[in-house]
């Protein structure tokens, strides 16, 4: 299996499927192609939260606002899965929780130059030229294709237990790491921020989701707020703190948008605290 996750929306993940089909029978899987743009943080908080329910895979990441640049290519082994893409910090949160192990989470360079050129698979000589690169090399807006999609293909067909056998990886460290931000927990008070705001509007902070617990009610930026189990536990319209699938208290409204009810985005700061069952 290879999944693959981008920032592309369409038509581009297309192509990168082309090449892969080309070069081996995986079966493809997506996890996301609408990842907003250029955000590196976001694709890696949804990609440490997703995989980990996938049996052994290599998946392919290509969110990579620095395509073209000095910035490296990587492949990672993390345990039983491999993931391909940029050196931007994209890749190392999921494969430290797929390692088990953050010692265990190993990257390798990816040689751009030695990887089996990609071409297109008809006759050049009958076609018009639309579409074929100038320089006749590879493109350097669209590594998706050029680049990470021909090396997770090969890195597929060699196996995790074999990424030796590659000639074009060189085992390196350090990778450039991406490390999602920590709450701070005082007295009564967690002091954390926004992560990431889902496309239903729903605002997931950092703060673990057990500060809630025996909690009927809590403060949130100075509003007080209902706690509840579900999105039904209040009126359709009303907004309410709850614990998502992620294990992180979430700010969310019942069947409406929580960022736009509670004025926040991610990276906004976010201060939580209890409010007593004897405070009106």
């Amino acid at each position: 299996m290879i999944t693959l996750a981008s920032d592309f929306g369409t038509p581009y993940p297309a192509a990168m499927k082309g090449v892969l089909l080309q070069r081996t029978d995986a079966r493809l899987v997506d996890i996301a192609h609408d990842f907003p743009r250029q955000d590196v943080r976001t694709a890696a908080f949804w990609l440490r939260e997703v995989l980990p329910y996938f049996p052994p895979a290599t998946h392919l990441v290509v969110v990579d606002p620095g395509v073209g640049t000095d910035r490296d290519a990587l492949v990672v082994r993390a345990g039983d899965h491999t993931l391909v893409g940029p050196d931007n910090g994209v890749l190392l949160p999921a494969a430290r929780r797929l390692a088990g192990n953050a010692d265990r989470a190993e990257p390798a360079l990816i040689d751009e130059e030695s990887l089996d050129p990609v071409e297109p698979t008809i006759d050049q000589s009958e076609s018009d030229t639309h579409g074929q690169h100038p320089s006749g090399g590879r493109s350097k807006t669209f590594h998706g294709r050029d680049v990470f999609a021909p090396a997770a293909a090969a890195v597929h067909e060699a196996g995790v237990e074999a990424l030796e056998s590659l000639e074009w990886l060189t085992p390196t460290t350090p990778a450039v790491d991406l490390v999602l931000p920590s709450p701070t927990l005082e007295d009564e008070r967690a002091i954390g921020e926004v992560l990431v705001v889902d496309g239903f509007g729903n605002v997931i902070t950092n703060v673990p989701g057990s500060i809630l617990d025996d909690l009927m009610r809590v403060r949130a930026n100075g509003e007080t707020v209902p706690v509840g189990e579900t999105f039904a536990a209040v009126p359709v319209g009303e907004r309410l703190a709850t614990v998502g699938s992620h294990g992180y208290v979430e700010l969310d409204v019942n069947q409406g948008r929580g960022d736009e009810a509670f004025g926040l985005e991610p990276g906004d700061r976010v201060v939580l605290k209890p409010v007593p069952d004897s405070d009106d």
